[in-house]
């Protein structure tokens, strides 16, 4: 297994409290804002706008806050502030996107198992 992977490569987020980290990979100059497959142990976000100047961050909060119904000044790229692959915090989100399928368990849909 290469440094880059986990053993479960579904898991694209973590709850630290009541903050949520998202790992995601970005798609600017999109069709949509939308969320997109999980890849690699990522979400794929796509955006409308280009990666310029910014204008990807910027939307990027922007849309990320619409969806978890937070302030904008609650979203904060952690890494990847000129990459495409990112770690974005979410500050105490009062709506989970049901396109994301959060768990405040920490873990995603794939990962949970059915053991009791």
């Amino acid at each position: 297994m290469a440094d880059h992977e986990s053993a479960d490569d579904s898991v694209y987020y973590h709850w630290q409290d009541r903050n949520l980290i998202l790992h995601c990979r970005l798609q600017p100059k999109a069709a949509q804002d939308e969320f997109a497959e999980v890849t690699e142990g990522r979400i794929k976000i796509r955006i409308t706008a280009p990666p310029v100047d910014g204008k990807a961050n910027k939307h990027l909060i922007r849309f990320l806050a619409k969806q978890f119904k937070v302030p904008q000044g609650s979203v904060e790229i952690m890494s990847g502030d000129n990459s495409r692959q990112k770690r974005i915090l979410i500050m105490d989100p009062q709506v989970l996107p049901a396109a994301l399928q959060l768990d405040r368990t920490g873990a995603s849909p794939a990962a949970r198992t059915t053991r009791t």
